[in-house]
């Protein structure tokens, strides 16, 4: 019987020691409250020791079983406003230079539609040569891709009705086209081309000439407001942005901005011929120039594709009599 007792403590020990919530004071107090028990046992008849022992071997079972580790629950996240707040924040946060165009939802386009309307975007006016203003802090001297647009252009554009005439500033007649406009991306970087150009800009590929040449200078874009249709050329990057080609060439909307969110800023010229507000609201796609119509936007600018090709033609059409004198002369 002493043996028996001797085993039965040695077993509550074991059993105690091993559930991870008793502290070392318990486990000696337990230990040393064993030993009386065995006494008590040794004292007793035989009938009362089946009963102690019978007892006692249930509570070693119930010992052994609150030692048991139980499985484990999964771990629940708790998620609070500023989490999730802060989540909006850091995916607001990419790069775009290094964010992959894969990974935004173009809406598509119109059946044999290549470059779908962007509706409804506010559109402001802006000129070359204009000087910073509270909703405009940066000046339009020189633009994103040309260092000298107002001296290249041939002066101040000013924008001011009674001091133009025909699309045009009355005192001078522009160097380049005076339709143009500017959206919210470049893809020029301090050198070469910003790194996701060529995979978002349409006709990156078509249009490359070299790491100093922007794709993006001089495309053409249609805009429209009502039933009335202007062509422009793109010449500069903003309104405020310019890095923002999910929405120049995705279907993201403009980002909030002082001038109530504009997306578009457009010429006098454009303005005009639209009879536009200083802020309006108009719908613009990019268009190819086989699309571009004749109109007042075809007729002036060393870049406008229009002059450029009919200078070509020009000389074309030049040397075809100087070939015929040639030949007339090797007789």
């Amino acid at each position: 019987m002493k043996l028996g007792c001797l085993v039965t403590a040695h077993l509550k020990l074991a059993a105690i020691g091993a559930h991870p919530r008793h502290r070392e004071r318990s486990n000696k107090e337990d230990m040393m409250s064993s030993f009386p028990r065995c006494a008590e046992l040794i004292e007793m008849k035989p009938g009362k020791i089946t009963h102690a022992v019978a007892v006692l071997l249930s509570s070693i079972s119930s010992l052994f079983a609150h030692s048991t580790p139980s499985k484990a629950e999964p771990a629940k996240m708790k998620f609070s406003k500023k989490s999730n707040k802060l989540s909006e924040d850091l995916s607001l946060n990419v790069d775009p230079i290094s964010f992959s165009p894969g990974r935004v939802s173009t809406a598509p386009p119109d059946p044999g539609q290549r470059y779908p309307w962007k509706k409804s975007i506010v559109t402001t006016v802006f000129w070359i040569g204009e000087q910073p203003s509270g909703n405009n802090p940066v000046p339009n001297r020189a633009s994103s891709w040309d260092k000298n647009w107002t001296k290249n252009y041939g002066g101040f554009d000013d924008p001011n009705p009674a001091r133009r005439s025909n699309y045009i500033p009355v005192k001078f007649t522009p160097r380049q086209n005076p339709f143009y406009c500017a959206l919210p991306y470049s893809d020029k970087a301090t050198t070469g081309h910003r790194p996701e150009a060529p995979r978002v800009v349409p006709w990156f590929k078509e249009a490359y000439q070299g790491p100093a040449v922007s794709t993006c200078k001089d495309r053409w874009v249609a805009i429209r407001k009502g039933n009335r249709t202007v062509y422009a050329q793109w010449e500069d990057a903003g309104p405020f942005r310019t890095d923002h080609w999910q929405y120049v060439f995705g279907n993201e909307r403009p980002k909030p901005n002082l001038n109530k969110g504009a997306g578009l800023d457009v010429s006098p010229a454009v303005r005009d011929y639209l009879g536009l507000n200083e802020t309006d609201v108009t719908d613009w796609k990019f268009v190819e120039f086989s699309e571009v119509p004749r109109g007042p936007w075809s007729t002036l600018g060393e870049n406008n594709t229009f002059v450029i090709n009919g200078r070509k033609k020009g000389e074309a059409l030049a040397e075809v009599p100087k070939t015929a004198e040639g030949r007339g002369i090797a007789r």
